[in-house]
């Protein structure tokens, strides 16, 4: 086994050991807001000043959840809303291989999740052509902005037919371009 593949297939036992609170089920009676915010490039503030210590973004970030009216906090006790400019999270990394349905792309965001690009987790481009902004959904309708480095290892990797640059994974195809 190479290095590559080693450090492929602990990246699928990591995505296969996450878990988080079930969020989706708390439908708290008291509701109010928080001044939480995370910027356009992924960074967390509390009362305008940056969120230091990554533990608490990460746990911050397990109980997140995006409803109707806007992205919030969740708890049993409370839904407090918060800031988001654009998308919670940035896809920091990403490493291909060969999974049981064919090539596998399993990206890894600032606050340590870990997806599989399939057709529940897609990848998909907003912008225009000269200045695309690519994201993948991370779960539970929660999606990960690709950072522009990544991006560019993408389209490095990418394929290319008639219909023009794509990436697949898990059977699925996702274009790189508009």
């Amino acid at each position: 086994m190479t290095a590559v593949d080693d450090l492929f297939a602990q990246l699928t036992q990591l995505r296969s050991q996450q878990s988080y609170p079930p969020v989706h089920l708390w439908h708290p009676e008291r509701e109010g807001s928080i001044d939480i915010r995370i910027d356009a490039d992924g960074t967390w503030y509390h009362e305008g000043g940056r969120i230091a210590r990554h533990a608490l973004v990460k746990l911050f970030s397990g109980i997140l959840r995006k409803d109707a009216d806007g992205y919030c906090l969740v708890t049993p006790a409370e839904r407090l809303s918060i800031v988001v400019e654009d998308v919670p999270f940035i896809a920091i990394d990403a490493e291909q291989g060969e999974g049981l349905q064919g090539p596998e792309l399993i990206f890894t965001t600032n606050v340590g999740d870990y997806v599989t690009a399939d057709a529940e987790h897609p990848i998909w481009i907003a912008g225009n052509n000269q200045r695309p902004r690519p994201y993948v959904m991370v779960r539970d309708n929660l999606a990960a902005l690709i950072s522009r480095p990544l991006y560019y290892r993408l389209v490095e990797a990418c394929s290319e037919d008639a219909d023009g640059f794509f990436i697949a994974s898990r059977g699925s195809r996702f274009p790189l371009t508009h």
